[in-house]
C-alpha cells in the first residue's frame, strides 16, 4: 500500500496477507484523486472515510493536508494495522471503541485545543454515521461490494446532514450498481474493476 502523493508521498505499508480487505489499488486510487481535486481543495478540509479497511484513503487524505480525517473501520485487526500506520506516520491518534457502538467525533482532547490531524475509530459505520452530528467537505466510503445496504449509502449519507453545503460524497462500488439515476448523483468513474460514483448535497 503507498500514499501517492502530499506529505507522505511514496511512504509504503506492508499489509498482512490475513487481511480480508480490499484496499483500493494505487492505479484506481490515484486516478480518482486527480478527478476529485476539481471539486474538492484537500488543503485545509475535514474528510470522514467509512469502511476504511487499511486505511489507504484515510492515509492519502491525510497526506493531501487535510486538517482532519476521521477514519471508520469495524474489523479489530483492520483497525489495529491503521493505528500502527499512524505511528509510523508520527501523526494523529486513535481511538478505540467497543464493538457496535459510534463514538463522538469529540473528544476532551479536542477541548484542550489539541485536535489530532486523524483519529481511527473502531465501530459499525451505521451506528457511528446515525449519530455523528459533525459535518465534512468530503466523506469517502468503500464497502464490501457485496453489502446488501451499499445502495443505501448516499441517501444515509446525504439525508443525516454528514456533507457542509459544498461537500463531496464518493462510494466505491462494484460493476452491477448504478446510481446514475439519483437525485444528487453527479458522476461516474471507473478505473479497471473499480467503480467511483460522485454525489452532492
Amino acid at each position: 500500500m503507498r500514499i501517492i502523493t502530499g506529505k507522505y508521498k511514496g511512504r509504503h505499508f506492508d499489509i498482512p496477507r490475513s487481511f480480508k480487505a480490499r484496499p483500493t489499488t494505487d492505479f484506481a486510487k490515484e486516478n480518482i484523486f486527480n478527478v476529485l481535486i476539481q471539486y474538492v481543495d484537500f488543503d485545509g478540509a475535514e474528510a470522514l472515510d467509512l469502511f476504511s479497511g487499511t486505511g489507504s484513503i484515510s492515509l492519502e487524505l491525510l497526506s493531501r493536508g487535510c486538517s482532519r480525517v476521521v477514519s471508520v473501520e469495524l474489523d479489530r485487526d483492520h483497525h489495529r494495522f491503521i493505528q500502527d500506520c499512524l505511528k509510523k506516520l508520527g501523526a494523529g491518534s486513535a481511538a478505540p471503541a467497543a464493538k457496535g457502538t459510534a463514538p463522538s467525533v469529540s473528544s476532551e482532547a479536542d477541548n484542550r485545543g489539541t485536535v489530532p490531524n486523524m483519529i481511527a475509530i473502531r465501530a459499525d459505520v451505521f451506528r457511528f454515521v446515525k449519530s455523528c452530528h459533525q459535518q465534512f467537505d468530503f466523506v469517502f466510503a468503500d464497502p464490501p461490494y457485496a453489502l446488501k445496504e451499499l445502495s443505501t449509502l448516499p441517501d444515509l449519507i446525504i439525508e443525516r446532514g454528514l456533507l457542509k453545503p459544498d461537500g463531496l460524497f464518493v462510494l466505491e462500488h462494484g460493476k452491477d450498481n448504478d446510481f446514475s439515476q439519483h437525485p444528487h448523483f453527479l458522476e461516474h468513474r471507473q478505473y479497471g474493476s473499480v467503480n467511483f460514483s460522485l454525489f452532492r448535497p
